[in-house]
């Protein structure tokens, strides 16, 4: 027999379900529907323009280098955060004195945000006496213009960004050693496995899922990569560093293009949402198989 309070779990859903419709669902359908307008974001009225906006879009040099550069994101983030990441879980696994307190140190920029870590790195990186070149000058060498010199802005800002990731993808792949069986890496030695041989065959086979969790992250948020972008150079000099979601604050907020920087948000979305399918129709598949 059916409860009468068949409408139970549906009452305790509304809530959750309209907040996410009016700070989620309905913003993206507006955002779809403002890609295919001529809006300058403060005029009560717009005109529908089609494609316009996609069609100007990938014929723009700006957004062609934002687009690359949001490349260099997807593979730099990702390879250097989850290494990293790796190693520092590794090393901080051991026992010994003291490891308690180093995790908390190398944990701490996971508690700053985009704004702060950016400020910092500014002090770092700046061209007269921030510390990376005073570094470089001991060894007579610079000073560079890590954020000045287009050749080398993005790579300074993944590099910044990579700071607060690295701790996210340790904490990660800290959890995922906690839960390899001791009988498993015990039984490698016995037959003779070195320590490499047992962290390769044995230990990371183990870690796949807080790899696969640690990856699909970074990739996300290099796709989504902004607040460092916006704090450090405001995708500057001349849109050398600029990213995806930059580009798109710069043309609505900025220039007043609200229908094309829509379209710019649209894009960006489409690209996320491919990764995410990708990710839940075989990554995911994968993990469910073994």
């Amino acid at each position: 027999m059916k409860s009468k309070r068949w409408w139970v779990p549906y009452a305790f859903l509304a809530l959750p379900l309209t907040m996410y419709a009016i700070w989620v669902i309905i913003p993206l359908v507006q955002t779809l529907i403002l890609s295919f307008t001529n809006w300058d974001g403060v005029s009560p009225t717009y005109e529908m323009i089609g494609f316009a906006n996609f069609r100007r879009l990938f014929g723009d040099p700006n957004f062609q280098k934002s687009l690359l550069n949001n490349v260099r994101w997807l593979v730099g983030f990702a390879g250097v955060t989850v290494p990293l990441g790796l190693l520092l879980a590794v090393f901080l696994d051991q026992k010994f004195r003291g490891s308690k307190i180093y995790k908390t140190f190398m944990y701490l920029p996971m508690t700053l945000s985009f704004v702060v870590i950016g400020q910092i790195w500014m002090w770092i990186l700046e061209p007269r006496t921030g510390a990376l070149n005073s570094l470089l000058a001991l060894f007579g060498l610079g000073p560079v213009g890590w954020l000045s010199d287009p050749s080398v802005v993005t790579y300074s800002l993944i590099l910044a960004a990579s700071w607060k990731q690295i701790s996210y993808a340790m904490v990660l792949f800290l959890a995922g050693l906690k839960l390899v069986p001791n009988e498993l890496v015990e039984a490698a030695y016995v037959d003779g496995a070195n320590a490499w041989r047992r962290f390769f065959s044995v230990v990371l086979p183990m870690l796949r899922p807080a790899m696969v969790i640690a990856v699909t992250i970074s990739i996300i948020d290099s796709l989504r990569a902004f607040d460092i972008v916006y704090v450090l150079t405001r995708g500057g000099p001349f849109y050398s560093s600029s990213v995806m979601a930059n580009y798109m604050y710069v043309q609505a907020f900025h220039n007043y293009r609200m229908g094309y920087g829509s379209s710019i948000a649209t894009v960006q979305f489409l690209i996320t949402l491919g990764f995410i399918i990708f990710y839940i129709r075989h990554v995911l598949k994968k993990e469910a198989e073994l």
